[in-house]
C-alpha cells in the first residue's frame, strides 16, 4: 500500500467516524429530549407556540441570515431570553457588536445554557442550548472580548428581549 492510498483511506474513514458518530458526539438534534430540561413539549406543541423562523432555529438547529434580527441593534437595558421558554439568558450588559450580523455577548446568566459538540460543518463547533428547553441559540467561539475571551453568537429568532424596569 503507498502513503497515498494510506491517506486516502484513513481521510474516508475518518469521515466515516464523523458522520455515523455525529448524533451520538453532539446529543442528537436541538429536539432531541434531555432528562435533565425541565419544560419538555410535544413537536406540535413547540409548532404551535412558536413562529416558523424560530421553530427552525430553536427545535430543528437551523441558523437564522445574518444581518436580518432587529436584536442585533438592540442596546437597552434589559435581559435576552429564550424565545421558546422565557428563561433569562444573557444580560444586556455582555452584549456587544461583533460585526457578525447576530447578537452577540460575552459571558451567559448563570445555569442558563448548556454546550454541546456540533460537527455539522466541517470543523467542530461548540453548540449553545437553553437549558430549560434544550432550544438551539447558536455557537460560542473564543474570539470574543475581555473579561471572557467568548463570543455566544446567537440567533436572534431564539432569542426574546425584555427591557429593564426603571
Amino acid at each position: 500500500m503507498t502513503k497515498r492510498e494510506f491517506l486516502g483511506m484513513a481521510s474516508v474513514g475518518v469521515v466515516a467516524v464523523a458522520l455515523v458518530g455525529r448524533r451520538s458526539l453532539t446529543g442528537g438534534s436541538a429536539g432531541t429530549p434531555d432528562a435533565n430540561l425541565r419544560i419538555r413539549l410535544t413537536d406540535a406543541e413547540w409548532r404551535a407556540r412558536l413562529s416558523p423562523a424560530s421553530y427552525e432555529v430553536l427545535r430543528k438547529g437551523d441558523t437564522e441570515v445574518p444581518g436580518t434580527s432587529p436584536l442585533v441593534g438592540e442596546h437597552r437595558n434589559g435581559t435576552f431570553a429564550c424565545a421558546g421558554c422565557d428563561q433569562a439568558l444573557f444580560a444586556s450588559s455582555t452584549k456587544y457588536d461583533s460585526h457578525t450580523g447576530w447578537p452577540s455577548f460575552w459571558d451567559t446568566l448563570p445555569n442558563a445554557t448548556t454546550r454541546h459538540m456540533d460537527l455539522t460543518i466541517a470543523r467542530p463547533r461548540t453548540e449553545i442550548r437553553c437549558s430549560a428547553c434544550g432550544g438551539h441559540l447558536g455557537h460560542v467561539f473564543d474570539d470574543g472580548p475581555k473579561p471572557t475571551g467568548l463570543r455566544y453568537c446567537m440567533n436572534g429568532v431564539a432569542l426574546a428581549f425584555h427591557p429593564a424596569v426603571v
